[in-house]
């Protein structure tokens, strides 16, 4: 599934979406900004050096609630300090969903982006993205919507030649509860069973879906769901 259905489309009432970066490294920002110069509904607006100047930055966007606006965060800060900085901007009470936060780094995992986008980050990506899903993510994350590069999650293809009809009533519910974030003692006592014979149904799960791990299920779930695309 594409999310991006019209890549050329501008925001509410023709206003450019805001894009501002903030990266541990400055100059990576000059290339955010010269991506963004041919981009007539993405407008560069501010380079931060740390997570408490873009905080400032997205407190100051709140009150042009018409006007979107998206802060692209380095994973490169800290995972943990990005998990807590995004609670805290959830909490905020300025805080506005007019505003989204694409977290990207050189390389990021499906455990880390579950966790991002658990937090409250609209879109995933990898600093080695090319121009097409930065700016596809950018305006996806400026709609409001949630995004994520495929490379971030393995065996997407394969993963969508075995549909959850396959799996048996029992795996269902297994998979079901490993989406929600359950561990495997809690799936066992959740569904009465032996722990061991949930790892069994997780081997089975794993094998009929191509999916290699419980985070990247997760993963598959979220997206199952609508509630992040990856690009066709």
């Amino acid at each position: 599934m594409n999310e991006i259905r019209n890549p050329g489309m501008m925001p509410p009432d023709d206003l450019p979406c805001r894009i501002s970066i903030c990266d541990t490294q400055p100059v990576t920002a000059e290339g955010v900004r010269t991506l963004l110069a041919g981009a007539e509904d993405l407008e560069f607006a501010k380079a931060c050096d740390s997570p408490q100047q873009a905080a400032e930055w997205m407190r100051s966007q709140a009150p042009e609630v018409s006007i979107p606006g998206v802060l692209i965060l380095d994973k490169a800060f800290g995972i943990q300090s990005i998990l807590d900085w995004l609670g805290d901007w959830k909490a905020s009470p300025a805080y506005t969903p007019k505003v989204g936060i694409v977290v990207w780094g050189v390389s990021v995992t499906e455990a880390e982006a579950l966790r991002f986008l658990q937090a409250g980050a609209r879109g995933i990506l990898r600093k080695s993205a090319g121009v097409v899903a930065v700016l596809s993510c950018l305006r996806a994350v400026a709609a409001g919507r949630s995004w994520m590069e495929d490379s971030v999650f393995r065996d997407t293809s394969r993963a969508e030649r075995y549909p959850r009809s396959e799996l048996t009533t029992r795996e269902q519910q297994v998979l079901e509860l490993v989406e929600q974030g359950y561990k495997n003692k809690e799936i066992a006592v959740d569904l009465g069973i032996r722990p061991g014979t949930v790892k069994i149904h997780l081997k089975h799960i794993f094998e009929k879906t191509g999916v290699r791990g419980r985070y990247g299920l997760a993963l598959n779930g979220l997206r199952e769901r609508g509630v992040v695309s990856l690009p066709a």
